[in-house]
């Protein structure tokens, strides 16, 4: 009873930690915002990291303060290509873009001060 309590238990738990986050992070979106001058914060998640699952918001209402960054994000897992591309190795990272370059990554924040510290750096 207790082996059958305690799978039970981890498979629900596992399922509360998945998040409702959507891959929408194109080469072509990432390069066109590039071309057209913009700041591109890039988020890098797994549905089952606990640390995604609590940037999602601050992301959420970061993409409703900074009208003019663009927000593009993918499933690392799902997405191997995308984080070859980007250089990104682990779940968690947010990378911060401007003028077709790099100019911030941090991984593992999740605190809405850290996070919109991180935006601001490129802007």
């Amino acid at each position: 009873m207790k082996k059958i309590f305690i799978i039970f238990f981890t498979l629900f738990s596992f399922n509360s930690f998945s998040q409702d986050i959507k891959t929408n992070f194109t080469i072509e979106l990432f390069e066109q915002a590039q071309n057209n001058g913009k700041t591109v914060i890039v988020h890098s998640w797994n549905k089952f990291c606990m640390t995604c699952a609590k940037q999602k918001p601050v992301l959420v209402k970061a993409e409703k303060d900074f009208k003019n960054i663009v927000f593009l994000s993918y499933e690392q897992t799902k997405h191997k290509d995308i984080a070859k591309y980007l250089e990104i190795s682990y779940w968690s990272t947010i990378v911060v873009f401007k003028n077709n370059k790099e100019v911030a990554r941090e991984i593992g924040l999740y605190e809405k001060d850290d996070i919109y510290s991180l935006i601001k750096k490129g802007i």
